[in-house]
This record gives C-alpha cells, sequence and structure tokens, in this order.
C-alpha cells in the first residue's frame, strides 16, 4: 500500500469515525484512499478554521479525539486559531495537514509553509512525517499524547512524497497497547500524605470551599463530585470551563467565580478558610488581582499538568494527579460535617447574576431570550456559544446541568468558535438538542457554515441576539473609556433571509410575545433554523469586575459611572 492508504488503516485502528476537513493539492493521495473508507465519515465544512472548531465541539461532547484534515500553505495556516483554542482550553485533536513533497521543503514552494514551528507553541506535540515507515509509530503516538493526561492537540505534517510512498512493513497497532514516548509521563499516582494532609485541612475547616475547572469533566470526576458535595454539604463554585459539572439547581452550588462570577462565589472563596481547587489553573480572569485572591485559605491545587501547579498562585498543598484519584482519597478519609454557620452566611450573598432592568417597552432583553431557551430546552441539551457578552449571559442564566453539555472558548475567548462547533457536536449527537447562542458580531465570523449544516441536515438551532454592537468592547468602552464607542458599531444582514437563501430555516423577532413562540417552533423543526432576536442595545454584562481589581471590587448593576 502506500502511505495515505496506511494513514486512513491506521485512523480506523484509532477508532476514527469522522474527519472534518478541507481538501488541496497536498492531500489529495489522502482523500483519494479516503474515497474507499467505509467506516469513516468525512465532513466538508466551508473554511479550514471550522473543521478544527468542528472536531473541538465533536471531542468535547463525545469524549474522544476530534481528527481534523486539511491541505498545507493557507490551509494549514487556517487551522492556527482552531488549535491554539483547544489548546488553551485543554481539549483532544489530531489535526493532520499536508505538506509539499520533501525535496521543496525549505525552498518557498506552493503552498508551503514551516506548520510544524508555527505550532509548537500551541500543540501538546507535533510531529513532521519524513519516512513512510515512521507513520504507524507516529501516528499511534499522536493519538496517545493527546488523549492521555491534559488533554491537547497534536500536529502531525505530512509531506506528499511521504503519502505515495510505497509502503510493505507491518503496520498493526493493537488498540490497548501503550506506546513508550521517551520523557512522557502521563500520570501520576497522589501520595497517602498528600491525601493525608488534603483529608486533615478539610476535616477541619470552618469555611470551606471546592472551586472545581474544566478537569474535573473526565472520567468519574462529576459523580464523584457530587457525591462529596452531598456527603459533606460543601459549597461549591465553578470556573466557566467547568459548568456543568454541578448542576446549576444544586443547593451547593454558588456560581461561576471570577471577572463575572457571582457574587456568592467570589464573596464565599474570599471568606474561606480551606480552598480545593480541582483541574483549574487560576487564570487571571478567575482570579482577578491576584494579591487579594482568597487571603484567608489553606490552598489545595490538584492537576494533572504539573507546570500549572503554583503557576498563577501561591498554594499550600500542590498535588500533580487526577482529579478522580483526590476526589476517592478524600471520600474515604473525610469524616461527615455540616457546617451551619458557614451555609448561614453564604444564603445571604445572591447566587444569581442581575437581570437587565427594562427600559424601553415591547424589546426584548438578551437575558429573557436565554431564560426561555432554558425552559423550553431538554435537560439533555448541549448549549455551545461564541465569545462576547452573550457568553456571559449563557453561563448565568442557562440551567447547565450536566457535563460535556456546554461548550465555550474560555482560554483563548475566540469569536466565531461557537456555530462550527455547534456542528460538530450535532455531527457526534444526532439525536441531542444542539443550540448555539451567539451574537451577531461573532456569527458573522463563520456564517458560511451554515451551508455544511444543510448538507447534513443537522440538528443545529442558533440563536443570535442582535444588538448591532460588538457588545462587551462596548460595554468596556462605556465603563472603563468615558463612552468612547471606537469601531464597535457593527451592521448585519437579515439572518432569516440569509439562512433561507443557504436552504436552512430562518425566523426573526424583536419582541418577547413571538420569542416564545419562536423558540418552540424552531426546537421541534428538523434540520438547522437560525433565529434572530433583536434585543436592546446597550445591556450590560453584571457583575464584572474592573481588569486589574479583587474581586470583591464587582460593579453589580448599571449605576455605575
Amino acid at each position: 500500500m502506500y502511505g495515505a492508504q496506511l494513514l486512513i488503516n491506521l485512523l480506523e485502528d484509532a477508532q476514527v469515525d469522522t474527519i472534518f476537513g478541507y481538501p488541496g493539492g497536498a492531500v489529495l493521495p489522502v482523500y483519494d484512499a479516503l474515497y474507499d473508507c467505509e467506516t469513516i465519515k468525512h465532513i466538508l465544512v466551508r473554511h479550514e478554521q471550522a473543521a478544527v472548531h468542528a472536531a473541538d465541539g465533536y471531542a468535547r461532547v463525545s469524549g474522544k479525539t476530534g481528527v481534523a484534515l486539511v491541505t498545507s500553505g493557507p490551509g494549514a495556516t487556517n487551522t492556527i486559531t482552531g488549535i491554539a483554542t483547544a489548546y488553551m482550553d485543554s481539549v483532544p485533536l489530531v489535526v493532520l495537514t499536508g505538506q509539499v513533497p520533501t525535496k521543496l521543503l525549505g525552498l518557498d514552494s506552493f503552498q508551503e509553509v514551516d506548520i510544524f514551528r508555527m505550532t509548537m507553541s500551541i500543540t501538546k506535540h507535533n510531529f513532521m512525517v519524513m519516512d513512510v515507515k515512521d507513520l504507524p509509530r507516529i501516528v499511534k503516538e499522536a493519538f496517545h499524547i493527546a488523549k492521555t493526561g491534559r488533554p491537547g492537540p497534536v500536529l502531525i505534517d505530512l509531506p506528499k512524497d511521504i503519502m505515495t510512498a510505497q509502503f510493505t512493513g507491518e503496520h498493526v497497532n493493537p488498540r490497548n497497547e501503550i506506546p513508550f514516548i521517551q520523557g512522557y509521563e502521563f500520570e501520576r499516582t497522589i501520595s497517602e500524605q498528600e491525601l493525608e494532609i488534603a483529608s486533615r485541612q478539610l476535616a477541619g475547616a470552618k469555611q470551606p470551599v471546592l472551586l472545581i475547572g474544566g478537569g474535573c469533566i473526565h472520567g468519574n470526576s462529576p459523580s464523584l463530585l457530587r457525591e462529596l458535595i452531598d456527603r459533606y454539604h460543601l459549597p461549591v463554585a465553578s470556573t466557566l470551563m467547568g459548568l456543568g459539572v454541578i448542576p446549576a439547581n444544586h443547593p451547593s452550588f454558588l456560581g461561576m467565580i471570577g471577572m463575572h462570577g457571582t457574587v456568592a462565589a467570589n464573596r464565599a472563596i474570599h471568606e474561606a478558610d480551606v480552598l480545593i481547587c480541582l483541574g483549574m489553573r487560576f487564570s487571571d480572569r478567575v482570579t482577578g488581582d491576584k494579591k487579594t485572591f482568597s487571603p484567608k485559605s489553606f490552598k489545595i491545587q490538584v492537576d494533572i499538568d504539573e507546570a500549572e501547579l503554583n503557576k498563577n498562585i501561591a498554594v499550600d498543598l500542590a498535588v500533580c494527579g487526577s482529579v478522580e484519584e483526590m476526589l476517592h482519597g478524600l471520600l474515604d478519609q473525610v469524616p461527615p460535617k455540616v457546617h451551619h454557620d458557614w451555609h448561614e452566611k453564604i444564603q445571604k450573598w445572591s447566587k444569581q447574576a442581575p437581570a437587565y432592568k427594562q427600559k424601553q417597552e415591547q424589546l426584548l432583553t438578551p437575558q429573557e431570550v436565554i431564560r426561555m431557551i432554558d425552559q423550553e430546552t431538554e435537560m439533555d441539551a448541549v448549549i455551545v456559544t461564541d465569545v462576547g457578552q452573550h457568553q456571559i449571559w449563557t453561563a448565568h442564566h442557562y440551567h447547565h446541568t450536566k457535563p460535556r453539555s456546554f461548550l465555550t472558548s474560555g482560554g483563548l475567548g475566540t469569536m466565531g468558535y461557537g456555530f462550527p462547533a455547534a456542528i460538530g457536536a450535532a455531527v457526534a449527537c444526532p439525536n441531542r438538542q444542539i443550540i448555539c447562542i451567539s451574537g451577531d458580531g461573532s456569527f458573522q465570523m463563520n456564517m458560511q457554515e451554515i451551508m455544511t449544516a444543510v448538507d447534513l441536515q443537522l440538528n443545529v438551532k442558533v440563536a443570535i441576539l442582535k444588538n448591532g454592537y460588538l457588545g462587551m468592547v462596548r460595554q468596556w468602552q462605556q465603563l472603563f473609556l468615558n463612552h468612547r464607542y471606537s469601531a464597535v458599531r457593527i451592521t448585519s444582514p437579515d439572518y432569516a433571509s440569509l439562512a433561507q437563501s443557504f436552504g436552512a430555516s430562518g425566523f426573526s423577532t424583536n419582541s418577547l410575545h413571538e420569542a416564545k413562540d419562536l423558540i418552540q417552533t424552531a426546537l421541534q423543526m428538523e434540520g438547522p433554523v437560525i433565529m434572530e432576536f433583536e434585543v436592546i442595545e446597550e445591556a450590560n454584562v453584571y457583575p464584572i469586575v474592573p481588569p486589574g481589581e479583587s474581586n470583591q471590587e464587582m460593579i453589580q448593576e448599571e449605576s455605575y459611572k
């Protein structure tokens, strides 16, 4: 067989069932081999960035490794934003990029870029295949690295002549065999001493808080977390990436922490005497002014990635290991205890973000739209957002109940992520409700993917909150730059008509009465539906912590000057 046929066989060995991609000259051999493959479905997107975002959405929902395939040159460079998005949010991907033949490398050949070096800082690892004999090892290692330890994207660069080279060796890769990779340590056992210290601190705490992040979605961690919280009535707050691990309506759940966190979450963490941080990395949006972050607490950080320990916040106990193992240890060793006084104190702080106060009769508020979507969706719905005000409103006003059901770009903050990620989620889970909540700025970045959704008749419903602004940027200009609105007014097409021109269903409304009926109708329809909601223009996200300030300096309402 030739190299491209070998590659497809190896992908089958890795149990790949879906590839998101866009063909081109350098990957013609791969697409030719894919033509005869009956077990792998190829999804043709309309832009390579969307291919990686779709693979990302597929991976986040399914727990599998997402796969994207693109050509060399601009095809490869168009993947960079998607790869960086996955890297920041620890999403397992394998990105296959075409490359010019090896004899043309370094000669500024047509559609040649050094994507290997370009992506070194935004991949967990990457490879360039220089000999077809190395392909079985490289593919096996790529999938192993992407999925184990802290998940992340891995890139494999495929020169065209390697894909056309003859391969005569053995390529059998036993699925359960773990490859040995020099210097790669993906598991670390938590010591008895570390478990004993953490258990002792929690048992002796008077005002404990659990802080959970995206690292808590894996394995049995969500169920173990709920068992721990229920057994000891522990208050729990979440980062943006941890939403859904604990149901939003759970009595111990305080909401999201940080720049846009709830009063209860930010105040409780500030007052905590023991703070157990699981699978989170203390990003700047979480901590605010680091000098004032949870100043009274004994801090325990548990993370699978040793590089994240003590990186942003100095902690008292840094534990490199899996969240699941730590939870098992705490459940085994900590005696039951209820903190009545602490819970009474917490109850005085609001767990809810304030809704926008209606100033213009009949016009929708964005929060109302999101709450209506919450009311009309099933418990099993997958909610995907782009980035901006609507992202934070969705975090607060939609009741997330399950892990792997809230997809958003947390670390990189990528506008244009939502719709293609929703497409990937719909491919992975065709029987679930998939709803993308976007803004009129974000949606225009990848709206060409309507055609992809129509081609596949995917169950993707899109709610566009149209306010005529790049909303979050405008809000910052209003609050912190004296209302100097610079380059934030954005015009939009008629989204309903646009959707119909692609062959999708499209609806538009600006009234509260019509919005509920529109959402009900859209959710009952088959195939993609674009819903345009014209909302109040200058609604703001609250709470908000001014940049560089303590999380205790929250602006909670519109009265801020």
